[in-house]
């Protein structure tokens, strides 16, 4: 069946449901090396793609994957890569290129024990500081953390449009519990997912600022300089320009802050009489809330 949305009820795991999400959500390039526990991501693409109409690509290391991506969403595509923490490492100079250049796209991160290679099987969070902090220099991003197999289809989804809205990469990041978990996922209909496309310029090609949304894509007519130094709207690079690296920097950090309120969402549970609230994501979280609900019902 070359279908890019599996319509009904499926029992699978997070991984395929996060590349199920995917497609839903129009992604139609994905490059990516494999890596437990995100390699099902990659193979269940692998398979997809070509049923879709899209393109799988797998590159030399995860260095080159998110180059990869990073030139695929220029070049028009909803694009998204798969990794764990020790290629995730990897990648951090490119997201730092892709923030610079606000390239919208999609990361995600099976989460596993570390440092260095560490636990390939076995679950890990520390990546949140990776995820805040991994590349250099000041900058805001965006990270989604899912708690079940049905938000690794939602939250995927959620992802894209975040990356189109605000042309930021965009995270998720799930842990390899949730990762390798087998559940019920519910797939709605094609026109119940919500989408958010790349919105395109109206203006003529001399009268384009390519690095403020709209986004015009390589081949569309629009000659543009996309750089990762410090520029102007037009994409001129302005190194030595205090001016330009404080309105530009500025720029890229205020579009997430102060839209915080839109991006953040918090599933708050059994806060009515609380006197101490518990925080937590990923399966961690389902552990909590059941550990909260154990407290209430026994007064320990």
């Amino acid at each position: 069946m070359n279908r890019a949305v599996f319509t009904g009820t499926h029992f699978m795991s997070g991984d395929l449901a996060c590349a199920e999400g995917a497609l839903a959500a129009g992604c139609r390039f994905f490059g990516g090396y494999p890596i437990t526990p995100a390699t099902e991501i990659a193979e269940r693409m692998a398979r997809r793609m070509p049923e879709v109409g899209g393109i799988y690509i797998q590159m030399e290391d995860e260095i080159g994957s998110i180059a990869a991506v990073i030139g695929a969403s220029y070049a028009g595509k909803k694009a998204m890569t798969a990794t764990s923490g020790p290629g995730f490492s990897l990648m951090q100079e490119n997201i730092g290129l892709a923030v610079m250049t606000e390239a919208p796209l999609v990361i995600v991160d099976i989460m596993r024990g570390g440092p260095s290679t560490g636990q390939p099987t076995m679950p890990g969070q520390q990546d949140i500081m990776q995820a805040k902090w991994g590349s250099h220099g000041d900058y805001e991003i965006i990270a989604l953390a899912p708690s079940s197999v049905q938000e690794m289809f939602d939250l995927t989804i959620e992802c894209f449009n975040l990356a189109e809205i605000y042309r930021v990469p965009v995270i998720l990041l799930a842990d390899e519990i949730i990762g390798h978990m087998w559940e019920r996922v519910k797939i709605p209909p094609p026109d119940e997912i919500v989408i958010v496309n790349r919105k395109k310029p109206k203006v003529p090609p001399n009268e384009y600022h390519p690095l403020v949304p709209p986004m015009a894509c390589f081949g569309e007519g629009y000659r543009f300089h996309a750089t990762g130094l410090t520029h102007d709207e037009k994409g001129e690079p302005k190194t030595v320009s205090i001016e330009e690296q404080n309105k530009l920097v500025r720029r890229l950090c205020d579009k997430i802050r102060k839209n915080a309120d839109k991006i953040i969402k918090v599933e708050e549970v059994m806060l009515e009489d609380a006197e101490v609230a518990v925080i937590a994501y990923g399966i961690a979280s389902r552990a909590a809330l059941s550990a909260v609900a154990f407290s209430r019902k026994t007064g320990c």
